[in-house]
């Protein structure tokens, strides 16, 4: 337990569900799962995914139906449980709670019939005379660990998924988020039995306690630090691991771009959530030529969605707060070591650690050191950078870790393909950001630091699911000719069936 509580302590991120506490140790202590409960369950869910694995489409479809109306039938509580946690606004907690898992129902249940169905393969030149088909199989009892910045969507997003691909799951809530754990814990509870469903709550003890089972799949959200953490104990059971980080996801401005537009999205994506969003801008290069231009149409925005005065940002109900004390101090330390090495505060800049508030805040001549520029922020600070030559920023964003996200704002066409086709991130938008995740149809996860594996839609239902060779013979069988005994006829039948290979296929 000393390794686990040391590992979190040093992560500075983006902080899971595998965190310690949540609040100073008091009467708020969390309670942690008894470990007894926890084997007993995870044991009873063996017989249900056995037998599972023959589920119909129509059988998985009413599980995600019940799990969607039960969830529905609690919307005012959640409000209130989003408002108790971290106060934040219904507005928001529809558009980035409530609609991304309804999304993933709705697609679940327009097309698992397509996703569940056998996809035939064609024979290759050697497979002649067999037919072979890729067959979609749960991967059977399953472990989803959520983080707290969107609990509700990071965690049943991943249910659903899970259900759709015909899996058990235990579900492991972020402890940072006590009101809305127990209402999903209230709404599980409503809908499965134990050996279907089930959700712990508790931090780190109970967090490892599951990960020490042997699970068939872990679907991890969280930092890549802790991430490290789930994959090696994954790893004592080769277990697979679908895992969704985080990281510095860079934002560039040409001069080129819309800026009026530019600054109207991103002044959306980096402060929605309060800025403790995995895919938020988190370091702008905006050109030089337009920088000045670019910083007064994010200010006005600024003004205009939350306040013209420090105070009315401050009472505005829908600015998110920080999710607690702990993060809020964290977030206050960049912003206190970039302003000592010489930021320029444009705007925000407040801090109040007991409220746990920090103003949306733009900063400017970032220099070089500050802790800004490498952490991943978490919060409602962004550090603006200018810059000249395209080819710079595409060497900085190579030269640090590989982000979930990257942004391009910019009208030309040669800008883009330059920036798409010489960088690597989980996912890119042009002229966009944020959006990316709510796209059912697109593939949502990292790449080497920021994750690994893929969510939402079809590819979700994969992350869940074993994808099963078939191969079938036919009485005549080709490979009967690599039969021995090796004479010198089928020895020469060999080679000659070697070197048409060697042939362009048609």
């Amino acid at each position: 337990m000393v390794r686990w509580a040391t590992a979190i302590t040093m992560d500075s991120t983006r902080m899971s569900s595998l965190n310690t506490v949540a609040q100073p140790p008091a009467a708020n202590a969390v309670s942690e799962a008894d470990p007894a409960r926890m084997q007993a369950v995870f044991d009873s869910q063996l017989e249900t995914a056995l037998r599972w694995r023959q589920s119909t489409a129509r059988e998985r479809l009413a599980r995600i139906t019940r799990l969607r109306d039960a969830m529905m039938a609690r919307r005012e509580q959640f409000y209130a449980a989003f408002a108790q946690d971290y106060r934040k606004s219904p507005a928001e907690v529809e558009g980035s709670e409530f609609l991304p898992v309804m999304e993933e129902i709705r697609h679940a249940r327009g097309l698992l019939k397509r996703w569940m169905k056998p996809t035939r393969m064609w024979p290759t030149s050697t497979m002649l005379g067999t037919s072979a088909w890729v067959q979609y199989q749960p991967r059977g009892r399953v472990l989803i660990i959520a983080p707290w910045n969107y609990p509700l969507s990071l965690c049943f997003g991943p249910l659903v998924s899970a259900l759709a691909a015909g899996n058990t799951a235990i579900i492991k809530p972020s402890e940072m988020m006590p009101a809305v754990s127990r209402l999903m814990a209230s709404v599980i509870a409503e809908v499965f039995p134990d050996q279907e469903v089930a959700l712990f709550e508790g931090a780190a003890p109970t967090s490892s306690a599951l990960l020490a089972m042997p699970f068939d799949h872990i679907f991890f959200t969280g930092s890549p630090a802790v991430g490290k953490i789930v994959m090696t104990a994954a790893a004592r059971h080769l277990t697979s691991v679908t895992l969704e980080l985080g990281g510095k996801s860079p934002t560039i401005v040409d001069q080129s771009a819309n800026l009026r537009l530019a600054a109207e999205t991103i002044m959306w994506g980096k402060f929605i959530n309060n800025g403790q969003t995995c895919v938020a801008p988190d370091l702008l290069y905006v050109h030089a030529s337009v920088k000045d231009a670019f910083i007064a149409a994010c200010k006005t925005v600024l003004q205009a969605r939350y306040g013209a005065s420090a105070a009315a940002q401050k009472q505005n109900p829908d600015l998110t707060r920080i999710v607690n004390r702990r993060h809020t101090a964290r977030v206050a330390g960049l912003l206190a070591d970039a302003v000592a090495r010489g930021a320029q505060v444009h705007c925000g800049g407040d801090v109040d650690e007991a409220a746990c508030y920090i103003a949306p805040t733009l900063l400017d001549n970032v220099a070089a050191g500050s802790a800004i520029l490498d952490e991943e922020i978490f919060g409602p600070l962004l550090p603006i950078i200018g810059y000249t030559e395209l080819d710079q920023v595409i060497g900085a964003i190579n030269a640090a870790p590989k982000p979930l996200a990257l942004y391009i704002w910019s009208r030309t066409e040669s800008n883009i393909t330059r920036v798409l086709e010489r960088t690597s991130s989980g996912g890119a938008c042009v002229n966009h950001c944020v959006a990316q995740f709510a796209h059912g149809n697109l593939p949502f996860g990292g790449v080497n630091n920021s994750g690994m594996g893929n969510a939402h839609g079809a590819y979700g239902f994969k992350a869940f699911s074993h994808e099963r060779a078939v191969l079938r013979s036919s009485p005549l069988m080709l490979i009967k000719l690599f039969f021995p005994p090796y004479t010198k006829n089928r020895t020469l039948l060999i080679r000659k069936t070697v070197d048409l290979l060697r042939l362009p296929m048609l």
